[in-house]
Formats: C-alpha cells, structure tokens, sequence
C-alpha cells in the first residue's frame, strides 16, 4: 500500500485554498476563510491518516517526483507523522480563529492566502525526504511569514520587527543551504534517508562535522536564540492568530531540523557542547526576563524564547525525542495562551483578590528542595534509573527544579495546609508525568532517533555547569520576594526588563533601514 500519498497530499489542500485566498484580495472575501477552513480540516485528516498508515505499515520513503532529484518526496516515519500532526492540528485551530478574529477586515482574503500557503511549506518542510524539498519548504515558509507580519504595514513596529526577523531568516536560509550542500558532497546523495543511514555507520567525515555545525546555525537563527532573540518579542504588532502560529508552530522548525538530522549532529560533539550552552543560556535569560514583563503578550513571547533555548539545550545533550516531546507539548500550550490571551485577562481581572501570597523564607525553601530531590529519586527509582542516561537524569533534575520552586510557595511558614497539600500532589505527579512522557517518547522513535551517548569529560562538565545553574536560578527566584525592594534588585529587574539590552544593540547595527516602508 502506497501510504506515503496522505502525507504528500496534505499541503495540497492548503496551496489551493492559499491561491482562492488571493483572489479576493483587497475585498472582504465571503467564501475564502471557510474553504481554508475546510482545507486545513482535510490537511489535518490526511497527516492522521499518514500516522495510521505509519502505524499499520511502518515507515516509508516515497520516490522523488521530479527530474534528477528536484522535486518532492515524502520521508514517514516517528518524526514527521508527529511533526505532521501537530503542525496541521495547530494550523486548523488558528484557521478557525482567524475566520472570526479577522471578520469584516478589508484584506483578509490575501490574510487567508499567506496563512493557508505558511502552513502548506510548514507540512512539506516536516514530511521532506530529500534535501531539496526541505531547503525550499524552510525558505518558502520563512517568505511568507514574512507577509503576514506585516499584514499591518503601515505600524513601525511591525516594520522593524518584520525588518530583523528578515536579516535573521536569511542569515539561516545561508546556513542551511550550505549544510546541505555539504552533506550532499559528503554522503553523495540529496536523500534524507540514505544520509541519515550513512551517519549512523559513522560516514561523513570532515564535510559531515562541518554540516553539523551549519545546521546547528541555521536551527539556532530559526528558534530566536541568544543575542538573535529581539525579532520574536517584538512581534506583537500582527494580529493574534499570526503570533499564535509563529510561537506555536514555525519557530519550531529549528529544533526539528536538528531532530531530523540526529545522527549527522553526533559526529559533532564540539556542536553539541555549543548548542548546550547557547540553549541553556537563552533558558535562563529567557526565563528571568519574562517574570519581569507587564503585558502578558510580551511574557508569552519571553516564555517562547526560553522554551526554544530549553529545546535547544536537549539537543544538544543527544536527548532528540525529549525534545521532540518538548515541541509538542510546547505547541500546544502556546497556541492556547495566545489564542485565549485576551479572555484570560478578563478572566484574571474579575477575580476577587485572595490578599497576600506568603512568601517561603530560606528554610521553606531549603525543605522544598530536598522534597522534590526525594520525590524525584523514589519516582525514578520506579521508573528504574539503570535505564536512563545521564543527559536524561541530569534534564530530570532541571526539571525537578521547577517542581521545588512550585512546593517552596506551599511550604511557607503562612500558607494554608491545602496549599500545601495540593503542591504536593503537584509535584508527584510532575516527577510520573516526566518519566512517564519520557518513556513514551524514547519508546516511539527508539528505531528513528539514536539514544544519546556515553558522555566525555566536556559532556560531564557542561551537565553539572548547567544543572548548578538551573539550581541558583530557581532558588534565587523562589526567595526573590524577600530581597525583591532592595535598591539592586530594583536595578536588576529594570535591565532584566529591558532583555539586557541585547535587542538594543541589533537594532544599533541594522540602523535606520529597520524602520523604513517595507517594499
């Protein structure tokens, strides 16, 4: 059974309702916005028919529809039936709520169009099974993003947004060019699966370790990394539904293109060790600058920020289908905050204020720390540790820190005992959730995406680096309220507030070309 036709004919269904989208540009289109509903439904049915198929049939790779090699074709497995599901999952949700958001706008016919054509090079990029197709579908969808950001011309911001996230795109589109001319001379082939193949035997070479450090530039780029972040806080001048496919969906594609590509990014553990620690410092800068921003749009686009550093982090440490889980569960939740943004204020605004929160003193938190260390190491025992790697533990006992962060406000001294007790439930059933979904996911793509491995002297020295820090962060953060009207806390929260000034200094390099009328 040929069951690579559903994935190959889900963008289709989004192409055609792009190309109706455009015809009723500049008018208020009547038909448009359902028909790109329904196209995006059927785009949705055909990626869970291909997981079916996957499920029933195994993996596939289709033959090139093309002339030497140009041309689409379809790479089934774990990754992309996942990746595949999810971005047509989100994309019909956020298609939905545009047809309503944007009602009565004048041009929300071209709207539809770059949204329906966004989605479809999202689906051909995850599904790609040679390096062609995925070259085109990464620039294509960067494209048209580009002209959804700037659906409102005439906003300066949205300019200068629109501006940097231009330079930061094609700065990628060339690195990932040049990756992929360098596998193809490495491997001597433009097929996905005959490279991925090549490099789990150990071929490639230099021009092998070489790609892996140009894709790892060109995911870094993509997923707004530290100091190439600004673009993606600034991004709030487009309508809701753009901002909820952008941090639900496209910034995702950095971390899949290193997913995708796991067994090449092993021969490069020098990569590695860089996507370590440019992840987990864009985590932590990410994290604290988002506790300090008023407008909860602004935090949710900080929250991205850590989330993609945090993804960038696992990959780094080998941990592909962690951070494959982590797309996953990150899309969802994102698409959600975005979409119901504006209702949850309302919400928040209307409830009665239930006083002071009490704040856990050094020894509340010092009680939650070793709560959550204790409750981590019984359910891991549970879960038999001898089966975990070390990256895996090590990204257990990050996680873990969020969870003590979490006790620490029920084990203060003030807090009501239901407090407490409802923390508690918390935090167990975060520590069975994450081995849990870690099970899962190692378990799905354990004949897809290579196990992480044996760490070296520099792995080691990376883990416990970044495991400390996570650890003074959340420790400072938990007892922040104590110290928070100190005059230097005061001054570190107005720097923090201001991202430390990195987006400032892009925006000194590119000048005044960012705030020009857009072409």
């Amino acid at each position: 059974m040929q069951h690579f036709l559903a994935p190959l004919l889900a963008p289709v269904p989004l192409l055609l309702a792009g190309a109706i989208g455009f015809l009723d540009r500049g008018r208020r289109p009547k038909l448009t916005p359902l028909l790109a509903e329904t196209a995006s439904l059927l785009a949705l049915l055909a990626a869970i028919l291909s997981a079916g198929g996957l499920i029933l049939f195994g993996a596939v790779e289709s033959p090139v529809l093309g002339f030497k090699g140009l041309g689409p074709s379809v790479r089934l497995d774990a990754v992309s039936a996942t990746m595949l599901v999810l971005v047509t999952f989100v994309g019909w949700i956020v298609v939905r709520y545009a047809r309503t958001y944007l009602d009565g706008e004048a041009r929300q016919g071209a709207f539809t169009g770059w949204l329906c054509l966004t989605l479809a090079s999202v689906a051909l990029l995850v599904t790609a099974g040679n390096l062609f197709q995925l070259v085109i579908a990464w620039i294509a969808t960067s494209l048209f993003l580009h002209r959804l950001l700037l659906f409102y011309p005439q906003r300066i911001a949205a300019q200068r947004a629109a501006r940097k996230k231009f330079i930061t795109a094609r700065l990628g589109d060339a690195a990932l060019l040049g990756g992929a001319f360098l596998l193809a001379a490495a491997y001597g082939t433009s097929d996905v699966g005959a490279i991925l193949a090549a490099a789990k035997l150990g071929l490639g070479g230099g021009l092998a370790t070489a790609a892996a450090g140009l894709l790892a530039i060109a995911a870094v780029l993509k997923s707004a990394q530290f100091p190439a972040h600004g673009w993606l806080t600034e991004v709030m001048e487009t309508p809701t539904p753009v901002s909820a496919l952008l941090h639900a969906g496209v910034i995702n594609a950095g971390g899949f293109l290193l997913i995708r590509f796991a067994d090449v990014m092993l021969l490069a553990p020098g990569v590695l060790a860089a996507l370590v620690m440019i992840g987990g410092f864009t985590a932590l800068f990410g994290s604290l600058v988002m506790l300090t921003q008023p407008a909860v749009k602004t935090s949710l686009a900080w929250s991205t920020v850590a989330q993609m550093g945090f993804m960038i982090f696992e990959c780094g440490l080998a941990l592909f289908p962690l951070a494959l889980l982590h797309i996953v569960a990150h899309s969802l939740y994102k698409a959600h905050s975005f979409l119901a943004s504006g209702g949850a204020v309302e919400r928040v605004a209307a409830i009665r204020r239930p006083g002071p929160v009490a704040v856990p003193k050094a020894g509340a938190v010092a009680r939650a720390f070793l709560s959550a260390l204790a409750i981590y190491a019984l359910v891991g025992a549970c879960f038999g540790f001898e089966h975990k790697s070390p990256q895996a533990i090590a990204l257990g006992a990050i996680l873990i820190f969020g969870v003590a962060y979490m006790l620490a406000q029920g084990f203060a001294d003030a807090a009501p005992r239901a407090l407490t007790r409802r923390t508690a439930v918390y935090a167990v059933a975060t520590s069975v959730g994450y081995f849990a979904l870690q099970w899962a996911a190692t378990s799905i793509t354990v004949n897809v995406l290579p196990p992480p491995p044996a760490p070296g002297p520099l792995e080691w020295a990376l883990i416990a680096l970044t495991a400390s820090s996570f650890g003074i962060v959340a420790i400072v953060q938990a007892m922040f309220p104590l110290w928070a009207n100190h005059p230097a806390a005061a001054g570190l929260r107005v720097h923090l507030s201001n991202g430390l000034y990195a987006n400032a200094v892009f925006d000194r390099l590119i000048g005044a070309w960012s705030i020009r009328s857009p072409s």
